[in-house]
């Protein structure tokens, strides 16, 4: 695979891609609600690729490929669990959808300061998701740099990779909003899922098929076999990586707002559906790909070079291994830019417009595109650092993200509640990870992956317990929740009946 071939392929699926971006601007996006939901009218197969592509990113080709290359077979457990915690997304995506309807929200950050009566609960939130967030967004332009490092032999350097998945990722964000993020990421999940399949089983033949990767695995790597795996893992840190990420369909707030997006019920169902049948294709080629590289190389210098090594080597034809590597960079950026402009929205709608109460609609959007680059230059100036390896890295965020969880719960199924617990678990939990981090990652022998859900639900509950509730702004968010989805389901069930009639009108007839 030469740099040539790989620059020119960047150029072809640039054209490609802002051609897309483009025709989204057909929509419109003058107000919140249109630049950062798309109006609240995605379909559903839109909503389940551009989930897709944003929630398997840099992670998956190149941070659990290069998990399993270290780790053995416990990556795969790892990211099952992850896949478990989806089934929340079926709980609450519903409930989300509906007060999203109901009260015209923008920010989970701002659902959870209506529904604890708070603006400080809102701007409280949106400040710790930055705090997490931003590194994880280094994460995804890390996974660029050592891609195309990787792949080139350093033709194209680190720094060049990162730069260039920035630049993508703010002039994709800027052309439409989410519209454009959400269609380009369509064209990069089914490039991601159709070429990387098809490489891995070309990796796989390449080394004797199935039988004979397993064969040597066993033979010259059996602890890779083992559970919950080698080297890296032991049970407590298999649990430290795993609870945050059980918990990242709620924690991660550019997931989460998601869930206002979809144009119904039906479609936030087939999204849902779309997204858990490319997931486990995804999850199991990543896997495959790391125990590939293992076999292949099996001396690497950093685990997270697997995936640019396999590109790179005589298996994989250079237009389909340019393809993959295309992929895997689309991939990167659309959660670099969602989480940009989920950020983005924070700021501008739950920090800006909190302090400055008078902030129109269209004042709000203006700061909110004025953050994106900001936030953009952070995340860069972040993953120049190259801090340890992006799996770990990834969910040492969503360690501190998960903070708001029990805050998430809560507000849906427990009115006794109260900003103060919010406030307290947000900062506390949040100062605790950083802590833990700051200090080496354990406290008793456990990490701050297992601690982080531990502090949070007890500094929540127990302070909401010592505090005063608000328990009017419960009972109007929940009752809003119950209200929305029963006319919907009432709505549902006249056009059945009006179908069924349709379909025999003499049966019914007098």
């Amino acid at each position: 695979m030469t740099e040539s071939l790989i620059w020119w392929s960047i150029a072809i699926y640039m054209l490609i891609a802002v051609g897309i971006a483009l025709l989204a601007r057909q929509g419109g996006a003058e107000s919140m609600s249109g630049y950062f939901l798309g109006n609240r009218q995605m379909n559903g197969f839109v909503s389940a690729m551009s989930y897709s592509a944003t929630t398997y990113s840099a992670f998956m080709m190149v941070g659990l490929a290069g998990l399993t290359y270290a780790g053995g077979v416990g990556a795969l457990g790892f990211e099952i669990i992850y896949f478990a915690g989806v089934s929340l997304v079926a709980i609450f995506g519903p409930k989300y959808w509906a007060v999203g309807k109901a009260f015209g929200f923008v920010t989970p950050s701002e659902m959870l300061g209506r529904r604890y009566n708070s603006r400080h609960v809102a701007m409280a939130v949106s400040i710790a998701s930055c705090i997490f967030l931003i590194p994880y967004a280094a994460v995804q332009l890390a996974g660029v740099g050592y891609l195309l490092q990787g792949t080139t032999n350093g033709a194209i350097d680190f720094t060049t990779g990162v730069v260039m998945a920035t630049a993508i990722a703010i002039f994709f964000s800027y052309v439409a909003g989410i519209r454009s993020v959400m269609w380009t990421d369509s064209l990069q999940a089914i490039m991601m899922i159709v070429a990387s399949t098809l490489v891995a089983f070309l990796v796989i033949k390449g080394l004797g098929g199935f039988g004979t990767l397993f064969d040597t695995l066993a033979t010259e790597k059996p602890q890779s076999l083992t559970v919950p795996g080698s080297g890296l893992f032991s049970f407590v840190t298999f649990l430290g990586l795993t609870i945050p990420w059980f918990f990242f369909s709620l924690s991660n707030p550019q997931v989460s707002q998601r869930l206002f997006m979809p144009s119904s019920l039906k479609a936030m169902r087939q999204m849902l559906l779309g997204f858990l049948v490319f997931g486990l294709i995804y999850t199991l080629v990543s896997v495959l790909w790391g125990f590939s590289a293992l076999v292949a190389f099996p001396s690497l210098e950093s685990a997270d070079l697997a995936t640019a090594s396999l590109l790179s080597s005589g298996f994989v034809p250079p237009v389909l291994g340019v393809i993959v590597l295309i992929g895997i960079m689309a991939a990167a950026v659309s959660t670099i830019d969602s989480i940009m402009l989920t950020l983005s929205s924070m700021l501008a709608r739950d920090v800006y417009a909190n302090i400055n109460p008078a902030a129109s609609e269209k004042r709000q959007l203006m700061v909110g595109k004025i953050v994106v680059p900001l936030i953009a230059l952070m995340a860069l100036g972040f993953a120049e650092l190259k801090l340890d390896l992006i799996a770990v890295l990834s969910v040492a965020a969503s360690s501190g993200l998960v903070a708001a969880v029990p805050a998430i719960i809560g507000a849906f199924y427990w009115k006794r509640g109260t900003a103060a617990g919010v406030l307290v678990s947000v900062i506390g939990t949040g100062a605790f990870v950083l802590f833990m981090y700051a200090t080496g990652n354990s406290l008793l022998g456990l990490p701050a992956g297992i601690w982080g859900i531990i502090v949070s639900t007890a500094l929540f509950i127990g302070v909401s317990l010592v505090t005063q509730v608000h328990s009017s702004s419960a009972v109007e968010f929940m009752l809003a929740i119950s209200d929305e989805l029963n006319s919907k389901r009432t709505s549902s069930q006249r056009s059945h009946e009006a179908d069924r009639l349709d379909a025999n009108p003499l049966k019914h007839a007098p």
